[in-house]
């Protein structure tokens, strides 16, 4: 499985996460959100999305362990994977036909977004 989860880089960026290799993922109130981090299965690859200015995928990560025993408070920790080499911006994401049905676009402020793995692979390259 593949997603896409959003931070804001001022609150906490990729370079921190790669810093500390694994943290726990918190901070997410939307139900829908919520829904997918505790559906996640172990071992999902993922995308970490820049909010706020930069608005961009900047990096990857893997899903280590969902604690669902909260319903409405998963506990998802998450390891570092590496930067993209061709960070995608929100602008080239919004162009492609590949994400025009996508909740990253349709809901925006919807902060764990579900990806296909032709979503997961166009962003991990670059190349939309």
């Amino acid at each position: 499985m593949f997603y896409l989860l959003k931070t804001e880089p001022k609150v906490y960026s990729f370079a921190q996460l790669q810093k500390e290799r694994e943290t726990v993922w918190d901070g997410v109130t939307n139900p829908a959100a919520v829904k997918h981090l505790r559906e996640m299965p172990k071992g999902s690859r993922l995308i970490i999305y820049h909010t706020g200015d930069e608005r961009r995928a900047v990096g990857t990560a893997r899903l280590l362990t969902v604690d669902a025993a909260d319903p409405k408070v998963p506990v998802v920790r998450i390891a570092a994977g590496k930067a993209l080499a061709n960070p995608v911006e929100l602008s080239a994401i919004k162009q492609s036909k590949l994400f025009a049905e996508s909740p990253l676009l349709r809901q925006g402020r919807l902060s764990v977004v579900p990806l296909s793995e032709e979503q997961y692979e166009a962003l991990l390259s670059g190349k939309l």
